[in-house]
């Protein structure tokens, strides 16, 4: 997911430079459609022959370090430092984001197409919705009809029967994911996290990571585990998803933030699923059946309604 954060980075409007639409804006734009598209797809080809919580925290382990050092690199070690207060914010939204978020939509994947899990996480803006509005704020009417489109989305994709030969469980763990995805972004917007988002995410990706591997050896995917039997494309992938979805798609987005319109940006919300669903069926032959067609357009639907109305407050 994304993704991953990294954490898919909160906006909170940072960056009060002129913004603008050029061929930089599209390139950046593009790449995170894609990128971020093509998570799903990475981490169902990871899953086939490697342990979910073991890969996914090597994942964000390294691609933390990596960050980490590119930070030191660009900005001087000086912008690794956090206070004690930022490293406690930062691992509460890493252990959100990464380990809930992302590790459980990883779990998923073992039994659910990339094409669905995809949808599912689209809701995340809904979710959003519905807690700021039981924090006491008073989303506008348009966006709560969005969230109840939504609802009706995510009625169709979940009902027994309805999606083909998938697991109720595996659904029911990327919605349990898509809402800590949630309570992650929500929380993040009200802690002190470290001023440069690049060195945030790091420290995210770091404490979801070895929240990762924990889980992991305490589900027991150690026992019989034989990196020989892991196949040239699981690897394959996984290094996409440490290089190109974490250090490269965030990059992208971390700077879109600071120089697109971020009405532009968040239209990577509804994108990226669609991107997500085209490659599961075309790579993997992921069955397009009517009700997942259905229930993914009216969840993509809903979240271009909610963005569409949130960017204008």
């Amino acid at each position: 997911m994304s993704t991953s954060i990294p954490a898919r980075p909160e906006a909170k409007g940072r960056g009060a430079s002129p913004r603008g639409t050029g061929g930089a804006v599209w390139t950046a734009l593009g790449t995170v459609y894609v990128v971020w598209g093509s998570t799903y797809l990475g981490i169902r080809i990871v899953v086939q022959t490697m342990p979910p919580f073991l890969s996914a925290g090597a994942r964000f382990i390294t691609a933390g370090l990596v960050l980490a050092g590119v930070v030191a690199w660009r900005y001087g070690p000086s912008a690794l430092r956090v206070t004690r207060a930022q490293l406690g914010s930062t691992l509460l939204v890493g252990l959100l984001l990464v380990l809930g978020g992302n590790g459980l939509v990883v779990l998923a994947e073992t039994s659910v197409p990339s094409g669905l899990a995809a949808l599912l996480v689209a809701a995340v803006p809904m979710w959003v919705v519905v807690l700021r509005a039981a924090t006491g704020d008073r989303p506008p009417a348009r966006t709560l009809a969005g969230v109840l489109l939504g609802l009706a989305g995510l009625a169709v994709l979940t009902s027994p029967g309805l999606s083909g030969e998938v697991r109720l469980s595996g659904v029911l763990l990327v919605l349990s994911g898509s809402i800590a995805w949630s309570l992650g972004s929500f929380s993040a917007g009200r802690l002190p996290l470290p001023g440069n988002p690049f060195t945030g995410s790091a420290y995210q990706m770091v404490w979801g990571g070895l929240g990762g591997v924990l889980v992991g050896l305490a589900r027991g995917e150690q026992h019989g585990l034989d990196p020989a039997s892991f196949s040239t494309a699981s690897w394959l992938a996984l290094g996409y998803l440490v290089l190109i979805g974490s250090v490269v798609g965030f990059t992208a987005y971390a700077w879109l933030l600071q120089s697109a319109p971020l009405s532009l940006t968040a239209t990577y919300a509804y994108v990226n699923p669609v991107v997500a669903v085209a490659l599961g069926a075309l790579v993997l032959d992921e069955a397009l059946t009517l009700p997942i067609v259905l229930g993914g357009a009216i969840v993509v639907a809903a979240v271009g309604v909610i963005v569409s109305t949130e960017r204008r407050k």
